[in-house]
């Protein structure tokens, strides 16, 4: 029984630095592959929400990485962009989104720098405790590429959706490793990550750790599990009920967790109106908000009628969840966050 978007800040100082490390960026590693332009802005637009590629992306995800041996230096890592030769174990890394922040920090590696969504500007907290002082490189849609090049780094890792149209720059930089996409390519992102980093072993094994956790749950749950509605609350009066293409509804799935049938969909999410938030019912609610939530309609829908009679808002089983985890954390530790969340909510 259960209880309870994209620019970049770059400026001709910033394209001087970058050509300027090119030299650098291929002594310690060559890419090669996609560039800028046109052709990697269609690339990015395909695999967002709605792109053809969008489906694929998992699949595509878990057929890259690398053919070298642990401990075995130089190697070459094929991804999303082409291929990146690192020719030495990366110590100083550069990571563009928060999904590659967590899967770093879990594999014991300190970034030297870090860019925040713009919804959650500062380091994640429950990241903090291990991911030491990563500096500030803009934010995942508006990158500074001289912050970045400022940092030497020797491995920057992010992916195509991002920043698909700063590879090239990027890659003079350093040795930059891309992901198709974060979300719910969550496992495959982590365990490309880890080949750039030659720690998959370690990735693999705390992916293990995730799914005896999950599995757990689901088993404590039992075969009479509640449905569970996610809603997300975003700026501009946006609320979207998320679905299966996504990393909570991953989590959602592999605990074997029902979703509302307008859920139950190989995408991202369902938007909806605040008239229409009776579509948002179900055993449980989760909600969560991104950004300032006097940005969004999070009060005036909870404050309206059609919310209130609410199935689960009635029987007092809607919850507020913590967004940096449930819906911004992307990576084995978050997700750990989350079953513990969802254990305490639903078998406590």
């Amino acid at each position: 029984m259960f209880l309870r978007h994209r620019g970049i800040g770059l400026g001709i100082g910033a394209v001087a630095v970058a050509l300027s490390l090119a030299a650098c960026g291929a002594s310690s590693g060559a890419s090669s592959g996609a560039g800028t332009g046109a052709g990697a802005a269609e690339a990015a637009k395909a695999v967002a929400k709605g792109g053809a590629d969008f489906g694929t992306a998992a699949e595509k995800t878990a057929a890259m990485g690398t053919t070298a041996k642990p401990g075995q230096w130089p190697r070459i890592i094929t991804h999303a962009m082409g291929t990146t030769e690192i020719k030495a174990p990366p110590s100083r890394v550069v990571v563009l989104d928060v999904g590659e922040l967590d899967n770093v920090v879990s594999l014991g590696v300190k970034p030297v720098g870090f860019a925040p969504s713009e919804g959650s500007p500062e380091l994640p907290s429950y990241l903090k405790k291990d991911a030491g002082t990563p500096k500030n490189v803009g934010t995942i849609n508006s990158l500074n590429l001289e912050a970045i090049a400022g940092l030497h780094p020797d491995l920057i890792l992010g992916s195509q959706l991002r920043a698909a149209e700063q590879y090239d720059e990027l890659s003079k930089i350093a040795p930059t490793v891309f992901s198709i996409r974060p979300g719910f390519t969550w496992k495959e992102n982590y365990l490309l990550n880890a080949a750039a980093l030659d720690k998959t072993e370690e990735a693999k094994a705390k992916l293990a750790e995730y799914d005896r956790k999950v599995k757990d749950l689901g088993s404590k749950l039992g075969d009479d599990k509640p449905v569970v509605s996610m809603v997300r609350f975003l700026p501009n009066g946006v609320i979207r009920l998320y679905a299966n293409a996504s990393f909570i509804g991953t989590i959602l799935q592999d605990a074997g967790i029902p979703r509302p049938v307008n859920q139950n969909i190989p995408d991202l999410a369902a938007e909806v109106s605040a008239e229409n938030i009776d579509q948002a019912d179900a055993d449980v609610i989760f909600t969560g908000v991104y950004g300032d939530p006097k940005a969004t309609q999070k009060s005036a829908v909870q404050g309206n009628p059609l919310w209130k009679n609410l199935k689960a808002v009635k029987a007092g089983h809607a919850y507020e969840v913590p967004d940096e985890t449930w819906y911004l954390g992307l990576g084995v530790t978050a997700a750990m966050e989350v079953v513990g969340d969802l254990e305490r909510y639903l078998a406590g």
